[in-house]
């Protein structure tokens, strides 16, 4: 399944009503949700409402959702921070520059591709605040830190939020090399 853009919060809408929906039109049983960055936001709150459909939540460098905060509000350089960042991209979150991959381990040609393929994340779907409808402490997950950007995840994630679940942690200090799945169906 694609993940489809869009915002989150008490109305449920995309892209969380958007994986749910699939979910349950598609039938699946085992199902493995996947979310980096932002997008561990949504995927943790569809992990909650699919149910016993649901073999694991695997989060990716992300976000971990908590009721009632947003993507925005933990952030980990901070809400001003992220609403400065917003504000001067006309409300969007712009996609990294070339020269964030910068030592990075990337050929110019891998760089060349995640930047034609990069595109702003409307800020509106990062301010909306998560709804659990109940406590992640039973949602099987396991947490991917593969950022340069130090060895654990951070002290939200791994303090705050994961604690409660379920998990695994798996690190990495060499961020893998960028690929692109394409899926049929």
């Amino acid at each position: 399944m694609a993940g489809p853009a869009g915002g989150v919060g008490e109305k449920h809408g995309p892209p969380v009503a958007d994986i749910v929906d699939e979910v349950e039109r598609l039938g699946p049983r085992d199902v493995v949700l996947v979310g980096h960055s932002y997008s561990g936001i949504p995927v943790g709150q569809a992990a909650v409402r699919i149910g016993d459909r649901l073999d694991r939540a695997v989060f990716v460098d992300a976000g971990v959702p908590a009721d009632g905060e947003s993507f925005v509000s933990a952030r980990w350089q901070g809400p001003a921070a992220m609403e400065a960042e917003l504000a001067g991209n006309a409300g969007y979150w712009a996609p990294p520059a070339a020269a964030d991959f910068e030592g990075r381990g990337l050929t110019d040609e891998q760089t060349a591709r995640i930047m034609a393929d990069a595109t702003p994340h409307p800020g509106a779907s990062l301010r909306d605040p998560a709804v659990l409808g109940r406590p992640l402490d039973d949602l099987p997950a396991t947490y991917i830190k593969c950022l340069p950007d130090g060895p654990e995840p951070s002290d939200d994630v791994a303090r705050q939020r994961l604690p409660s679940l379920r998990h695994e942690q798996s690190i990495s200090t060499r961020a893998p090399a960028p690929f692109r799945a394409e899926m049929d169906g």
